[in-house]
C-alpha cells in the first residue's frame, strides 16, 4: 500500500468514526452488540465489522502477518503523550544477541519513581516497538518513570523461550542500568498485554524462583497466563475482533516448540502452584476477550496467595485496547486510567 493511500484510508476512517453512535451501530449489524451483559463498545463493533470479511491472520505467513498488523496499527496510531522524549538503542542479550530498546522519559521525571520495563502484545509472533508506542508514553507521563519497551525475538523464527529470554536480559538490564537515567538503581518494575502480560507473569516467577531482585510491581493487561486450560470465554468470544480464539491457538502454535508441555509451569505461569511472594499486581482485562477468564483466574489466584492485588476489567472493550487509543475513546480513558494506577501503586513504594 502506497503511503498516500494509506493516509487517506486512515483519514477516511478517522471521519467515519467521528460519526454518531447511532449511525455507526447502524452500519455495524444494525443493533449493539451484547453478549453475557457487556454491550461492545460502538467504535470496537464499527472496526470489527469492518474487519469481518478479512482473511485470518492463521491464514498467513508469520512476516506477511506482522506486516499487515503493523500497516493496521499505524492507520489507528493515535498521537503520543505530552512532555514525552524517546531513543531507540539496543541492549546485550543472551549469546551475543543485542536487544533493540526504545527508552521514554518524561519531562518531569519523579527521581524516586522506578523504570517500568515494558513488553508488548503480538502473541510472540507480530509486533513491534511501535505497537505499544503510545502507551508508553502516556505510563511515562503519568506515572512519571523512565519506562524501556522491549522489541524481544519473535517466533517462528525464534521459538519459545528466546522472546523470554530477552524479556529476562532487558528486566536484569533495567536493574543495573536505571541509575543512569534518573531511577533508583536497584529496582524496576515490568509489565505488558497480551503476550506481553505473559512474559512479565514468567519474569517474575523466574526471578522468585532463582532467588534474584522481584520487580516492585507488575502490570499484566488482558494477560495470556495458561496455554493448556480451555477457558469458557474462548468459546463465548472465540470470535472477538482483533483477537479469536483460532488466532490465539495460531499463535501458540508459532511460539511453541513441537512436543513441548503446555501444562508445565515455565510455560503456564497460571499453572504454578507457588504464587506467594510474587510482586504486587495490577491485572486488568478486556470483556470481548477469549482471554479475559484466563486474566481473572490469575488475579484470582495471586490473591488466595496473598498478593496483592487490583483488578479491573474494561467490559466494553476488546483485547488490544491499548493500541487503539487514536479511534476508540473509551480505549484512550482506559489506558490513562491504568497508568494512573500504575502512579497510585508507586506512591505506595
Amino acid at each position: 500500500m502506497s503511503a498516500l493511500k494509506a493516509k487517506l484510508q486512515s483519514g477516511l476512517l478517522k471521519v467515519m468514526l467521528k460519526l454518531p453512535a447511532s449511525i455507526k451501530i447502524k452500519m455495524a449489524g444494525g443493533k449493539p452488540l451484547t453478549i453475557e451483559g457487556r454491550t461492545l463498545d460502538p467504535n470496537f463493533q464499527f472496526l470489527a465489522h469492518g474487519a469481518a470479511n478479512q482473511p485470518p491472520m492463521s491464514s498467513f505467513p508469520a512476516e506477511v502477518g506482522r506486516a499487515a498488523s503493523a500497516a493496521g496499527l499505524a492507520m489507528l496510531a493515535d498521537k503520543p503523550a505530552p512532555g514525552v522524549s524517546w531513543s531507540d538503542f539496543t541492549i546485550p542479550g543472551k549469546q551475543h544477541h543485542n536487544i533493540p530498546v526504545r527508552l521514554y522519559r518524561p519531562e518531569n521525571q519523579d527521581p524516586k519513581a522506578p523504570m517500568m520495563v515494558y513488553f508488548h502484545f503480538g502473541g510472540g509472533v507480530i509486533g513491534d516497538l511501535e505497537t505499544c508506542h503510545v502507551f508508553c508514553t502516556m505510563l511515562a507521563c503519568v506515572v512519571r518513570c523512565p519506562v524501556l519497551s522491549v522489541d524481544y525475538r519473535l517466533a517462528p523464527e525464534h521459538k519459545h523461550p528466546a522472546g523470554l529470554d530477552d524479556c529476562l536480559s532487558a528486566y536484569e538490564w533495567a536493574l543495573k542500568h536505571a541509575g543512569e537515567h534518573g531511577a533508583p538503581s536497584g529496582r524496576a518494575t515490568i509489565g505488558g498485554d497480551s503476550m506481553g502480560g505473559y512474559f512479565s507473569a514468567l519474569v517474575c516467577q523466574r526471578m522468585k524462583e532463582e532467588d534474584k531482585p522481584l520487580p516492585d510491581l507488575q502490570l499484566l493487561i488482558y494477560p495470556a497466563t495458561d496455554l493448556d486450560t480451555v477457558y469458557p470465554s474462548a468459546s463465548t468470544f472465540g470470535e472477538a475482533y482483533p483477537l479469536s480464539t483460532d488466532t490465539m491457538n495460531w499463535f501458540i502454535e508459532q511460539l511453541l516448540p513441537a512436543g513441548t508441555n503446555r501444562a508445565d509451569p515455565h510455560v503456564s505461569p497460571g499453572l504454578t502452584r507457588e504464587l506467594d511472594g510474587q510482586p504486587p499486581a495490577i491485572v486488568v482485562t478486556a470483556g470481548f476477550d477469549p482471554l479475559v477468564d484466563e486474566g481473572a483466574d490469575y488475579a484470582r489466584k495471586l490473591e488466595e496467595a496473598d498478593v496483592d492485588v487490583v483488578y479491573k476489567c474494561y467490559d466494553s472493550l476488546a483485547h488490544g485496547f491499548t493500541a487503539f487509543t487514536g479511534p476508540v475513546p473509551a480505549a484512550r480513558d482506559a489506558c490513562y486510567e491504568i497508568a494512573g494506577m500504575v502512579r497510585d501503586a508507586y506512591d505506595r513504594f
